[in-house]
């Protein structure tokens, strides 16, 4: 049996298939957003960093490896805040030229930087500050890298060199003692 077109019974069924379908789109969108969420911590399972502050006055940071294998934090440059990828084999800070602009860095004098990926031309900066929790240094030497195609900073040995670091497992620990007293 059809039913007349605008019948309460026809308008209930359209009622019904609109709910129907805004409680799937629902669904999706919840899901989506877990999911995405999962996601995040997965690549980035450093997203807050704390810092413990030992006895003698040294700064300690845990991070952990993400499921690809390497560290990924939030930090800040010049109080901004960005995501780095720990790397020991970059000699500097080296941050993707979309970034650089973003954090309104100067561009000092062109640098030619081998890299695993070959030759690349890069400019010199001068970071103000750089943090990773609270592990804060002043005056670290970076590149701008227009080559490198990336929404992560690569952490290099300007930076890293300052601090003790040691791996074990999937746990990355990093120590910056006093200024003045060794490890």
């Amino acid at each position: 049996m059809q039913l007349p077109p605008n019948s309460p019974q026809q308008d209930q069924k359209k009622i019904g298939a609109v709910m129907l379908a805004l409680m799937w789109v629902g669904i999706f969108i919840v899901l989506g957003v877990f999911f995405s969420d999962i996601l995040d911590k997965q690549r980035n399972p450093n997203q807050s960093v704390s810092t413990q502050v030992l006895s003698d006055k040294v700064k300690e940071l845990v991070l952990k490896r993400n499921r690809m294998g390497h560290y990924v934090a939030n930090g800040r440059i010049n109080s901004q805040p960005v995501t780095f990828m720990l790397d020991t084999g970059a000699t500097d800070v080296s941050i993707p030229e979309p970034i650089a602009r973003k954090l309104q860095l100067k561009p000092g004098h062109q640098a030619t930087y081998q890299t695993a990926n070959g030759t690349v031309q890069v400019r010199m900066t001068m970071l103000d500050s750089i943090s990773l929790g609270d592990i804060k240094l002043s005056n670290v030497r970076a590149t701008i890298n227009p080559g490198y195609k990336s929404h992560e900073i690569l952490l290099g040995m300007s930076f890293l060199k300052h601090l003790e670091f040691s791996q074990r497992g999937n746990i990355l620990t990093l120590r910056q003692y006093p200024e003045g007293q060794n490890p």
